[in-house]
C-alpha cells in the first residue's frame, strides 16, 4: 500500500491509480456480485493473462480494495472478495454502468 506522500495530490489521479486499469475495473465489477475464485475470474475476463490477473489481484489486495481468503482444504481453495473499502466503490461502478447503458442507447 502506498503512503499518502506517494499518492498523487489530485484525488481523481489517486482513484485512477488504484482502479484505473481496464482489468481492475472488470475485476471490481465481478467482485461486486460475490466472492470469486482465481480460475472463475480468469474464465470470466476474456483476454486477461494469468500474470496480469495475478498482478492486479495482488495490487488490489495490497491497496486494501479486496481480500484474499485461503481455506484450509486439500487442495487449498482461495477466494477473492471486496473489502469494506472495495464495497465503497459500488456507487462509482454503478455510475460507470449507467453511463455505458446511456451511451449505447445513443448509437
Amino acid at each position: 500500500m502506498l503512503t499518502k506522500e506517494e499518492l498523487p495530490e489530485c484525488p481523481v489521479a489517486t482513484t485512477v491509480q488504484l482502479i484505473g486499469s481496464k482489468w481492475k475495473l472488470l475485476i471490481l465489477r465481478n467482485l461486486l456480485q460475490r466472492p470469486w475464485r482465481f480460475n472463475e475470474l480468469k474464465k470470466s475476463l476474456e483476454g486477461i493473462s494469468q500474470k496480469v490477473l495475478t498482478d492486479s489481484l495482488r495490487s488490489m489486495e495490497a491497496d486494501g480494495i479486496i481480500t484474499r481468503t485461503v481455506f484450509p482444504e486439500v487442495p487449498p481453495r482461495v477466494e477473492y472478495a471486496l473489502s469494506d473499502l472495495g464495497q465503497s466503490m459500488r456507487p462509482i461502478i454503478k455510475v460507470l454502468e449507467d453511463w455505458g447503458i446511456s451511451y449505447k442507447k445513443r448509437l
